[in-house]
């Protein structure tokens, strides 16, 4: 059983948490925390006894090949995480809230103790996150509200399965593991956007290995073309944020232009959109995304997840696809002042062939 005070240690090296909220913010992180430590359940007992419906059961076992095949062939630590389970009681466990500036593609900064400043701000509670976001909307930033299918202690503790994290496809239950995992393998601090370009190109690396090691055809195939389009996708929307920032760098040009050129970038973006689902014959996983009011907020978190990804890409091709020798890479980039590694990994030559 984890103390409280464990657990409150282990909350200030969240990502995604503050380290200078107020005592009612730090208050219901620690409890939310705690809520789903006290509802794990070893996941081999769980298929010992035959607990939940067979389907869940079946992902369950999938998920603790995965979870053995993550350090045995992917050197990802080899601990505990993933091999407990939580079924919540809600879609999500965390909810994110991005903020930036009206004129900047930068999302706001939420600094505390112990790994620096983050990029986004979580919270157990859908509606606290609303409420938030309403507060910053009402300062004047745009704001974002990005559900998370999962989190991570960093290594601290061993973190549970959720149910959350139980996709049907194959290729998405590994990646999630995969990505979370590689948070504990490597992280450096006040850098949101090098760790989860990090955790997402292991995370693709590893699913390919994964769905070679099964021999599953079908399987990867699926995944190549899913990768594909969500590349095309953040192209579509990076060509966007780059416009939106050579549009807010125009020193000259009035806040009332901006915003009206801004709304203009945005509804070009969508059009853009539409005539990319013409080549995909219809493909419509992203049409709930670009059906919201879009703002800074939602292109900042993208982002911050995808921007750097070639990057890391051609570093493990340059590793010789050897993972030991691409982590101690990413490391020594780690300890690199963040200008020279952002510069290191945005190369104009990054881009690696698509359908690896």
């Amino acid at each position: 059983m984890k103390s409280v005070a464990l657990i409150a240690i282990t909350l200030l090296m969240l990502i995604g948490l503050p380290g200078c909220g107020s005592v009612s913010y730090y208050a219901h992180i620690m409890n939310g925390h705690h809520a789903l430590t006290e509802a794990e359940e070893d996941i081999e007992d769980i298929l010992a006894e035959n607990k939940y419906d067979e389907v869940t059961r079946s992902r369950l076992k999938k998920a603790l090949v995965m979870r053995r095949f993550a350090s045995e062939q992917l050197a990802l630590p080899d601990n505990d995480s993933y091999k407990t389970f939580v079924k919540l009681d809600r879609p999500y466990p965390i909810w994110n809230v991005v903020a930036t500036e009206r004129f900047s593609v930068k999302p706001r900064q939420w600094c505390f103790f112990i790994v620096g400043c983050i990029s986004y701000r979580g919270y157990f509670k859908e509606q606290d996150a609303i409420d938030m976001a309403k507060e910053l909307e009402a300062e004047g930033y745009d704001v974002a509200v990005s559900p998370a299918a999962a989190y991570s202690t960093l290594g601290w503790f061993d973190d549970p399965l959720l149910s959350s994290m139980l996709y049907k496809q194959d290729a998405h239950l590994a990646g999630i593991i995969f990505h979370e995992l590689a948070h504990q393998k490597i992280y450096i601090d006040d850098d949101s956007s090098f760790n989860e370009a990090f955790a997402t190109a292991v995370e693709i690396e590893g699913v390919r290995r994964w769905l070679e090691s099964q021999n599953d055809k079908a399987g990867i195939e699926r995944y190549r073309k899913y990768k594909q389009q969500q590349e095309e996708f953040n192209d579509l929307l990076k060509a966007g944020r780059q416009k939106l920032q050579a549009l807010y760098a125009l020193a000259k040009m009035s806040d009332k232009n901006k915003l009206q050129e801004k709304q203009k970038i945005i509804k070009d973006m969508k059009k853009d959109y539409g005539e990319l689902k013409k080549r995909w014959q219809g493909y419509s996983a992203y049409d709930k995304w670009m059906a919201r009011e879009i703002n800074n907020a939602h292109l900042a978190l993208v982002a911050t997840y995808h921007d750097l990804v070639p990057g890391f890409t051609k570093l493990l091709a340059d590793s010789g696809a050897n993972l030991a020798g691409f982590y101690a890479a990413v490391t020594r980039l780690g300890e690199l002042p963040r200008a020279e590694r952002l510069k290191k990994l945005k190369l104009p030559d990054l881009r690696t062939a698509k359908n690896r």
